[in-house]
C-alpha cells in the first residue's frame, strides 16, 4: 500500500443523478492514502504532492464491483458429456477422511477468491462452502497474507435431509431444535451471514415444472432465523419457487437468493421484512438456453432451468417496480459460471430486467454495498471510504462488456496493475453468444 494519485481519467463515482445517469467526471482525480480514499474531485497540483502519480490516460475509474452470491468450492467448469450427476454428500463424506484432498480444496477456494479480485470484484459474499474454508481465506486476506477481495462468508449453510446441497455445502437439520443448534454451531466458526437452503434447485427437481420445491418446513426456517438474529447475524436463503419465497419472508429471511414469480402478498412481505432480492440470472441461463449437447444436462433440467430463469427475472422486475432493493450476484462455481464474470450479470440485468447500464453499474456497486450493510465503507468513490476501485480503458456505460478486461484493480489500497485472471476459452465462447 502507498499513496497514489489517479489522474487524467474519467471518474464514475457510483452514484446516479436525478435523471438516473452516472456522470463521468472529466478532470477529476482520486487520491489514495493507505487503505482509504483521501479525496475525489478537481484537485490542484499541490494536492498531488507526495503521491505516486498513476496516469489513467483517459481511462475510466469506478468503485470496485460487489458480488453478492458466490461459491468458492468450484470453478465454473462445465460438466463433461455423459457425466453422471455428482453425489456431493458421498463425495464430501469421502473427502472428509482424506486430509490432502481437503487441503487441495482449500487451495482451490483461495485461488477462486483471488480470481474474483483480478476480475474487478473487491467485495464478495460467499454463500455456502466447505466447512469453514471461506472464513479461513477471509481471515488470511484481511491479514494481508493472501490476495483476494473483502469477503463476507456464511461458511457452511443449513439444509434438511434430501435438501439442496445437504451434507456437502450445508448441514442436515431434521427439526426446529436442530436447525437452531446448527446455526449456533456455524456461528462458532465466525461467519458474517447465515445461509439457509429452503427449496430445491434445478438439478434436484424430480418433475418438469417443479424446480424449487419447498424442502425446509416453515418452523425450521423460523427457528434458524430467530437463532441467527439473536446472535446478530442476517440470513440469506436459496429460494427458487413462489412458495419458498413466501415461507422465507414470513419466517425471517433477510435476502432472497434467486427468487421466483411473486404475487402481491410476496411483494408486501418484502416490504414488511425490509428484505432484498438478489438477482442471479447467470446460473440459470446455461440450463435454460444452451442446447442439450452443450450444457450436458438432462432435458428435465433444461425445462426447469427455464422456469427458474423466468422466475428470477420476474422477481427482480417486480421488486424494482415496487421500490424493493434488488442486488446482483453470479452464483459463481455453478456450471459455466466462472469467478471472473461478474460483468456478465450486469449485461443480463440490462437485457432481461430493462434497466439502464448506469443503473446496472450503480446496483453492482452502491446498491450491493447497501444490501450488505457496507455503504459507509464501499460502493462509491468518496473521501474516507475504502480504496476499492477498478479502471477500465473505455467507458463501460457505453458497453458493459468492456468490464471483462481491466487496467487496474485496487482493494483496500493494494494496487494490482493489468490484472489477468486465467479464463476458460470454451466457456467464454459459449456464453458470448448470449451477450
Amino acid at each position: 500500500m502507498g499513496r497514489y494519485a489517479l489522474v487524467n481519467g474519467h471518474v464514475l463515482d457510483g452514484t446516479l443523478d436525478e435523471s438516473g445517469v452516472m456522470v463521468a467526471h472529466e478532470g477529476w482525480a482520486v487520491l489514495v492514502d493507505g487503505e482509504r480514499i483521501e479525496a475525489v474531485g478537481e484537485l490542484s497540483t499541490a494536492d498531488l504532492a507526495g503521491h505516486e502519480i498513476v496516469d489513467l490516460a483517459g481511462a475510466y475509474v469506478m468503485p470496485g464491483l460487489v458480488n453478492l452470491h458466490a461459491h468458492l468450492a468450484a470453478s465454473g467448469k462445465p460438466p463433461r458429456k455423459n457425466a453422471k450427476p455428482v453425489n456431493y454428500k458421498r463425495l464430501f463424506d469421502t473427502l472428509s477422511r482424506v486430509p490432502p484432498v481437503l487441503a487441495g480444496y482449500r487451495a482451490l477456494c483461495a485461488s477462486m477468491a483471488r480470481t474474483q479480485l483480478l476480475s474487478g470484484v473487491t467485495t464478495l459474499r460467499c454463500v455456502g462452502g466447505i466447512l469453514d474454508f471461506d472464513g479461513q481465506i477471509r481471515d488470511r486476506v484481511d491479514a494481508g497474507r493472501a490476495q483476494g477481495p473483502r469477503m463476507l462468508v456464511c461458511n457452511t449453510g443449513v439444509s434438511v435431509p434430501g435438501g439442496h446441497f445437504a451434507g456437502s455445502l450445508a448441514t442436515e437439520a431434521s427439526s426446529a431444535d436442530e436447525a437452531a443448534e446448527h446455526v449456533r454451531q456455524i456461528a462458532a466458526t465466525n461467519p458474517d451471514w447465515i445461509k439457509l437452503m429452503i427449496t430445491g434447485g434445478v438439478m434436484d427437481a424430480s418433475e418438469e415444472g417443479e424446480p424449487g420445491v419447498l424442502r425446509m418446513p416453515p418452523e425450521l426456517v423460523r427457528a434458524a432465523c430467530d437463532q441467527a438474529h439473536k446472535l446478530g447475524y442476517r440470513v440469506c436463503a436459496h429460494v427458487e419457487s413462489p412458495e419458498g419465497v413466501r415461507v422465507a419472508l414470513e419466517n425471517g429471511v433477510d435476502t432472497i437468493e434467486h427468487g421466483a414469480q411473486p404475487d402481491e402478498r410476496i411483494i408486501e412481505l418484502f416490504r414488511e421484512r425490509g428484505a432484498a432480492d438478489v438477482c442471479t440470472i447467470s446460473p440459470a441461463l446455461p440450463y435454460a438456453l444452451f442446447p442439450l449437447e452443450e450444457s450436458h444436462v438432462p432435458a428435465l433440467a433444461k425445462a426447469n432451468g427455464k422456469v427458474v430463469m423466468d422466475g428470477i427475472i420476474a422477481c427482480a422486475r417486480a421488486c424494482l417496480d415496487a421500490g424493493i432493493p434488488v442486488g446482483l450476484g453470479t452464483d459463481s462455481g455453478c456450471p459455466f459460471i466462472t469467478h471472473y464474470d461478474m460483468w456478465r450479470e450486469l449485461v443480463y440485468f440490462v437485457r432481461y430486467c430493462d434497466v439502464t447500464p448506469d443503473f446496472a453499474l450503480h446496483t453492482a456497486t452502491a446498491v450491493n454495498a447497501s444490501i450488505l450493510g457496507l455503504s459507509e465503507q464501499v460502493g462509491t468513490l468518496e473521501a474516507g471510504k475504502s480504496a476499492d476501485l477498478v479502471v477500465c480503458a473505455a467507458n463501460p456505460l457505453e458497453d458493459l462488456s468492456r468490464l471483462r478486461s481491466l487496467e487496474l484493480v485496487m482493494c483496500r489500497g493494494r494496487l494490482v496493475r493489468h490484472p489477468r485472471p486465467r479464463k476458460m476459452a470454451a466457456v467464454e465462447r459459449a456464453l458470448d453468444r448470449y451477450l
